[in-house]
C-alpha cells in the first residue's frame, strides 16, 4: 500500500490525513489547533503541522498542503516573518482594496486584470494596508507567500525555491487568472516596491522533495482542494459551511464578474473555480448558541421547535462585516422581536439567516456562470446539525446532496499528492464519497423577508 499525506492548514487548525493513494481510503488522521485571531504568527502553523504530522509524514510517499486562502505571509531577505500574518478575515484592508481598484482603472479593469474585483480579504489589499500603515515593515518585505506556501516550504529540503499553485495564486490580486501568470507589477504597486513571488507549479506536477526524498506537490487553496476531493463536475455547485461560507463551481473557462460578487479563481486541476464567499457562516450559530447559553445540539433542537419564519424574527448576520455583499464595516441587525419572541424563535432565525446568506451566494454564482445549477452539494462541520439539514433544502428551494462528513480540504490535498506521485495526466480516480439527498418543501417567504431586511440596511448604511 502506497500512502500519501494530505494537510489542511485552515484558519482554526491543522488537519492531516494519511490516505491510500490507490483508492482514497483514509488510514490515519491527526489534528492540532491554531491560535485564535485575524493576525497570527505564521510559525504557529509550522508547530501545528509538526504536531499533527508527527507520526504520519514518515509513512507517506508524497505530501501536499491545502490552506486558507488570501492570507499575507510577508518575509524579509532571510525568510523570517516581518510581522504576524494577516488572515483572509481581517477586514482592516477594506479601504486599501478600494484604493487599488481605483488606481487600476475601476472594478471592470480590476476583474479583467486578475479575475476578480479586490476586497479586503485579498493579499494585494493587505500589502497596501501594510504599505500605508506600517511603512518600516513594508520596506523590509522581500518575499510574499500564501499560508499554504509557507507550510509547504517547511516540508522541503533546504535550498528549495518557494512555490505555489495557480489555484491559490488566483486569490492574491496580483495573478492573471486567465493567463495563469503572476502580475509582479501589481504586487509592486500594492506594496510600493518589487517583491519576490513563489514559482507556479503546474497542476499534477512534483514541486519539490523532503529531506527524506518524499514527493511534495504544489498544494492549493482550501476551496480548490475541496473541489478536487469531491471531484466536482461542470454544473455542480458546492456550498461549504465553515468559518466562512462558500459557493463554488468548476468551469472550463474563466468567469469575470465586474460587480465583484463572484471571484474568478483558478482550480487545482487546470480549470477554473468561480466562487462566492461570505465572511459569516458557522460562527453565526456559534454566537447564537453562546447568547442562548446552549450547545450546538441544543441550538438545533430549539430551532426545530419554531415554525418557518421564526414567528417574524429575522436577522442579518453580518457580525464580522461581510464580503457578499461587500460591507466590511457592517454589523448584525435583528428585527421582528416582540414580547412573545421565544428562545426557539431566536435559534431558528440564526439558522435561517445563515442559509439565506448562502442561498444569495448560490444565486450570484449561477447568474455569473450563465447556466443553471445541477447538483447542489453541501459540506462543512455545521452540516452535521439536524436543523441545518432540515432547513437547507427548504431555503435553497431544491434538494441538497450531503456527502458523508469528512475533511475534504485535507482529502483534496491527498489526492493532489497522489497525482504528483503518479505522474499521470489526470488525478487518480478514487471511490465516490458516500452521500444522501436532503429534500423539503421550499419556503420562499423566508428568503423574501430576509431580502427585504438586507436591502433596507443597505439604504441605512
Amino acid at each position: 500500500m502506497t500512502l500519501v499525506l494530505g494537510v489542511d492548514s485552515s484558519t482554526q487548525s491543522t488537519k492531516a490525513l494519511l490516505v491510500d493513494s490507490a483508492d482514497g481510503t483514509v488510514v490515519a488522521q491527526a489534528t492540532a489547533p491554531h491560535p485564535v485571531g485575524t493576525e497570527v504568527d505564521p510559525r504557529a502553523w509550522l508547530t501545528a503541522f509538526d504536531q499533527a504530522g508527527a507520526d504520519l509524514l514518515e509513512r507517506a510517499s508524497a505530501v501536499a498542503v491545502g490552506g486558507q486562502q488570501h492570507g499575507l505571509v510577508a518575509l524579509d531577505s532571510s525568510s523570517a516573518p516581518v510581522r504576524d500574518a494577516l488572515l483572509w478575515n481581517d477586514t482592516r484592508s477594506a479601504q486599501a482594496a478600494t484604493d487599488l481598484i481605483r488606481e487600476w482603472g475601476g472594478p471592470g479593469a480590476c476583474a479583467e486584470a486578475v479575475g476578480s474585483v479586490l476586497v479586503a480579504s485579498f493579499t494585494a489589499s493587505k500589502l497596501r494596508w501594510v504599505r500605508d500603515h506600517e511603512p518600516d515593515v513594508a520596506a523590509r518585505v522581500a518575499r510574499v507567500l500564501l499560508p499554504h506556501d509557507y507550510v509547504s516550504a517547511h516540508l522541503c529540503a533546504p535550498g528549495t525555491a518557494t512555490f505555489t499553485d495557480r489555484g491559490d495564486a488566483s486569490g492574491t490580486g496580483y495573478f492573471s487568472t486567465a493567463d495563469g501568470t503572476w502580475r509582479p507589477d501589481l504586487a509592486a504597486a500594492a506594496l510600493g516596491h518589487d517583491v519576490a513571488l513563489p514559482e507556479i507549479v503546474p497542476a499534477g506536477a512534483v514541486a519539490a522533495h523532503t529531506d527524506a526524498g518524499q514527493v511534495v506537490a504544489g498544494g492549493t487553496g482550501d476551496n480548490m482542494a475541496a473541489a478536487l476531493a469531491l471531484d466536482l463536475q461542470p454544473g455542480d455547485v458546492l456550498v461549504s459551511v465553515g468559518t466562512s461560507g462558500v459557493a463554488s463551481a468548476v468551469t472550463d473557462r474563466p468567469v469575470i464578474d465586474p460587480s465583484g460578487l463572484v471571484t474568478g479563481f483558478a482550480d487545482a486541476a487546470g480549470g477554473f473555480l468561480p466562487l462566492v464567499a461570505t465572511v459569516n457562516a458557522a460562527r453565526i450559530l456559534d454566537l447564537q448558541a453562546r447568547l442562548l447559553g446552549v450547545d450546538l445540539a441544543e441550538l438545533s433542537d430549539l430551532a426545530l421547535a419554531a415554525p418557518s419564519g421564526a414567528n417574524g424574527v429575522t436577522v442579518l448576520p453580518y457580525y464580522g462585516g461581510e464580503r457578499t455583499p461587500n460591507r466590511p464595516s457592517a454589523t448584525a441587525t435583528w428585527t421582528g422581536l416582540t414580547d412573545a419572541t421565544s428562545r426557539s424563535d431566536l435559534a431558528r432565525a440564526a439558522f435561517e439567516a445563515l442559509l439565506c446568506s448562502l442561498a444569495d451566494a448560490v444565486d450570484h454564482l449561477v447568474s455569473a456562470m450563465g447556466r443553471p445549477a445541477g447538483r447542489i452539494l453541501m459540506v462543512g462541520g455545521a452540516t452535521r446539525s439536524p436543523a441545518l439539514q432540515a432547513l437547507a433544502p427548504a431555503i435553497l428551494g431544491r434538494p441538497v446532496v450531503l456527502p458523508s462528513p469528512g475533511e475534504y480540504v485535507a482529502l483534496g490535498a491527498a489526492r493532489q499528492a497522489a497525482w504528483a506521485l503518479a505522474g499521470t495526466a489526470r488525478p487518480p480516480t478514487w471511490a465516490l464519497v458516500d452521500s444522501h439527498t436532503l429534500d423539503a418543501e421550499p419556503t420562499p417567504h423566508v428568503r423574501e423577508t430576509y431580502a427585504q431586511l438586507r436591502d433596507r440596511t443597505q439604504v441605512w448604511s
